[in-house]
């Protein structure tokens, strides 16, 4: 239960900074984003209709078309999301001074909140729905980042908008879109990197005692041998957060100041102990 609040807590955040980047950066300059939030902010140039509303109606075909791709709980927080995105694009249409009238400064600022807001609610297991949808699912079967895939098919909806907002908004558009898609990246795969360590020391056993004594956390133990010498060898594999890196590092200083260390940035770990 408490995890599922925290989650619900960082969609909520996520779909009200994304609404901001909207309706106080993107709408006022008249730049428009990707995806189905650009569909409902060319309907709201060309027809004047509320993009919260829009919005909610396009993503509910969506998901009524698509629910068999996405297991209970993630259409549960994709759901969310799209209640929450709508939500807040409706109440803060129209409500407060736009940030700036510099276009520029929008689409820099615009593409950083959207960006964070989507990271926060692809965080917490949910989506906004649209291509966000359809980006999840490229990110599970084709290996692509969550980023990329929504950059080349919001690319798609940009260059059909141009026809109503002029291609020099289109220009800041695509400068939008891409620092928002950086910032997902960013968010997503940033705040979730891990480190793993690899040892290898004359001292394993002891390494790997203070390791799971005073760490808490698992270790696995390899078993080579040197290339040249042919000695027996016993690796080190550990998984840890990066938050944990200086510790481990004193840890087998102190225990053999001659181990070789091997470090390696992990964007994603899957399995006991860790968040999924």
């Amino acid at each position: 239960m408490k995890e599922h609040v925290k989650n619900i807590l960082l969609l909520m955040a996520g779909a009200l900074i994304f609404a901001a980047g909207i309706n106080y950066l993107a709408i006022p300059n008249k730049l428009s984003e990707g995806g189905v939030i650009g569909i409902t902010i060319v309907t709201y140039y060309y027809f004047g209709w509320s993009p919260g509303i829009t919005n909610l109606i396009i993503n509910a075909v969506l998901v009524v078309t698509g629910y068999k791709l996405l297991d209970k709980r993630g259409m549960l927080y994709t759901l969310l999301g799209i209640f929450f995105c709508s939500l807040f694009l409706y109440l803060t249409e129209n409500k407060l001074t736009p940030v700036t009238t510099n276009p520029l400064l929008a689409a820099i600022f615009a593409g950083l909140l959207v960006g964070i807001g989507i990271g926060l609610v692809f965080l917490s297991g949910g989506t906004t729905g649209g291509s966000a949808i359809v980006a999840r699912m490229a990110n599970k079967y084709l290996g692509w980042t969550l980023g990329n895939a929504m950059l080349i098919f919001d690319i798609i909806v940009i260059l059909a908008s141009s026809f109503i907002i002029g291609i020099e908004k289109t220009m800041y558009t695509f400068i939008a879109v891409y620092i928002g898609a950086r910032a997902v990246d960013y968010i997503v795969d940033g705040l979730n990197t891990k480190r793993a360590i690899t040892v290898i020391s004359n001292h394993t056993a002891a390494i790997a005692d203070k390791i799971t004594g005073e760490m808490k956390r698992g270790a696995t133990v390899l078993h080579g041998h040197g290339a040249y010498t042919k000695a027996t060898k016993e690796v080190l594999y550990v998984v840890i957060g990066k938050q944990e890196l200086m510790r481990l590092k004193s840890l087998v200083q102190e225990t053999d100041p001659e181990a070789f260390v091997v470090i390696h940035e992990v964007h994603e770990v899957l399995g006991r102990g860790f968040s999924m």
